[in-house]
């Protein structure tokens, strides 16, 4: 019997060209495909979560003006023009 919490596996199959974009993409990270595929995953995963969350907002509250995205999209610009680098190599 295993010890701790191991992962669970999952068996994928991907396009060709997605699976050498996968394994380049993971090499130059210095990550594993796994890690990379879990990262790639969890990101995917935060912008479901995100627009489900909006989506639920606007159905409670009415959808957002054109005013309001604009200066949302203005202020996340701006966010990731000064943001510190995320962790790497």
């Amino acid at each position: 019997m295993p010890r701790g919490r191991p992962s669970p596996k999952l068996a994928i199959t991907v396009d060709p060209d997605v699976h050498e974009q996968v394994l380049a993409a993971a090499e130059a990270e210095g990550v594993s495909v796994s890690a990379w595929m879990t990262d790639a995953a969890r990101r995917r995963l935060a912008i479901r979560n995100g627009l489900l969350a909006v989506a639920e907002w606007e159905a409670e509250h009415g959808a957002f003006t054109q005013a309001e995205l604009e200066d949302a999209r203005r202020r996340v610009a701006e966010q990731m023009s000064v943001a510190p680098p995320g962790p790497s190599a």
